[in-house]
């Protein structure tokens, strides 16, 4: 079967060529396929044989809503989403004064093995397809009523590890016949994958690159997170010299406040020292509570904060949204495994 929602306009006009249908259908069946239509018996102004050939032919699904969570303080929502195979994802909409962000998983699972991440507990199980990830973007708009105008690539998984998967679901959700959501608007985290990274900056995309840095020094940082052992902090910033280079775009490296452990004074200097003059953004994140983590939350957030901009470094203070529900990447599906397996 035919992942119809996976092609871009081009290729979906190719496919109705090859099945003996005019090209103009391919804009009407795309645009459907965009509003978030769950079948092709949605499309009504497709002839009823037209349906019934793409019905036999294509794979057409839509993600069901397993559970969901809303913050009463906030508005955050976080979804757990059931895939056709049964396995499931996790979405979070966010609201801002700016407007909705929506965060959006790439894989299911992941094989990174981040320290401090629900996600990566059981490891990666598939990769997620182009439509699966736009599923995520469009029923999220949809179920909440809530327009997304900004898309963060944080969720389950290490995007740039799906890395053609990525690049088709950004094509497809800044289709003007689509979503037409900017390039500036999307945020894509990646734990630095070096290769990758450089292979993006061959495109040279608008988005904001986000790199998951976490320490500036290679024993904590290959303790925190395993893929530093096999590249290290000094050749992670140079490939991330070479991406501002290339495209112009600043890099935000992402900095989870873990007490005791990467807080420290000397740590804050040394990334200083490293990122000074480089135009870079230290977000700075109060880290989220993993029941089965040892890792606890930082005490020393405002301090290593004053420290970074007393050295001219710009560091900001992510804002703690869904406090309230299991906001931490990869919590709720933890939990449903649990619930399933009986623990």
């Amino acid at each position: 079967m035919t992942d119809i929602k996976s092609m871009n306009l081009g290729e979906m006009t190719d496919f109705f060529q090859e099945i003996g249908e005019p090209p103009f259908r391919a804009k009407q069946v795309f645009q459907w396929l965009h509003r978030g239509a769950r079948s092709f018996d949605e499309m009504t102004n497709l002839s009823k044989a037209l349906r019934e050939k793409l019905a036999g032919r294509c794979r057409l699904y839509a993600p069901a809503v397993e559970r969901k969570q809303v913050d009463p303080k906030d508005g955050t929502v976080k979804y757990l989403w059931r895939l056709w195979d049964g396995n499931c994802i996790e979405t979070v909409l966010m609201r801002y004064h700016h407007g909705n962000t929506v965060c959006i998983s790439s894989q299911v699972g992941c094989r990174m093995g981040c320290a401090f991440c629900a996600s990566t507990l059981g490891g990666k199980v598939r990769d997620l397809s182009p439509a699966e990830m736009l599923d995520q973007v469009l029923f999220t708009q949809l179920d909440s009523g809530a327009p997304i105008s900004n898309i963060v690539l944080m969720g389950i998984g290490e995007p740039l590890d799906n890395f053609d998967t990525v690049l088709r679901f950004l094509e497809l959700v800044n289709s003007p016949e689509g979503l037409r959501i900017g390039m500036r608007h999307i945020s894509l985290s990646t734990c630095g994958l070096t290769e990758k990274i450089d292979k993006l900056a061959e495109h040279r995309l608008q988005l904001t690159l986000s790199v998951s840095l976490h320490a500036p020094d290679d024993e904590t940082r290959s303790r925190l997170m395993p893929v530093n052992r096999s590249v290290g902090v000094e050749k992670l910033l140079e490939t991330c010299r070479r991406y501002f280079e290339r495209t112009g775009r600043r890099i935000s490296y992402e900095y989870a406040m873990i007490d005791g452990v990467n807080d420290a004074d000397w740590q804050a200097d040394l990334l200083a020292r490293y990122l000074k003059g480089t135009g870079s953004h230290v977000n700075l994140i109060p880290l989220n509570d993993v029941e089965e983590s040892p890792l606890k939350p930082s005490r020393r957030v405002a301090e290593f904060q004053r420290r970074l901009e007393a050295q001219g470094v710009t560091a900001t203070v992510r804002r703690k949204l869904g406090g309230e529900i299991d906001a931490s990447c990869g919590q709720l599906r933890r939990k449903a495994l649990r619930e399933q397996d009986g623990i």
